[in-house]
């Protein structure tokens, strides 16, 4: 009987060396890819480089998005990454929140 008064105590001093190695695991991990700045991404002024930084972006898609910017002028809305091959619906929601459209909505205020 004496044998399993033992057994709770052992877990439970396991558990306790285990808890902060585990929080701070949480702490830091970060998901794949995330931008390294709190403040979005602007699709208008941001270079190839920048834009490999966020999640799903390769070099190849990068450099598309500069090229769609410079063959049919500043994005109006972040949606219209869409229009580039390789963004889809399931890239652009992991993309949203992470950029921008900034310059184009103060460019339109400055015309008024």
């Amino acid at each position: 009987m004496r044998r399993f008064s033992f057994v709770p105590l052992i877990v439970v001093a396991l558990l306790m060396t285990a808890a902060p190695a585990i929080a701070s695991q949480n702490k830091t991990a970060a998901p794949k890819g995330a931008a390294a700045s709190a403040a979005p991404l602007d699709l208008n002024t941001a270079t190839a480089a920048q834009l490999e930084k966020l999640p799903g972006i390769g070099p190849k898609t990068a450099q598309l998005i500069v090229q769609h910017r410079e063959k049919n002028g500043n994005f109006k809305k972040v949606e219209e990454l869409m229009n580039i091959k390789g963004i889809g619906e399931k890239s652009f929601l992991k993309i949203k929140p992470l950029v921008t459209v900034g310059a184009a909505k103060a460019a339109a205020g400055d015309e008024q």
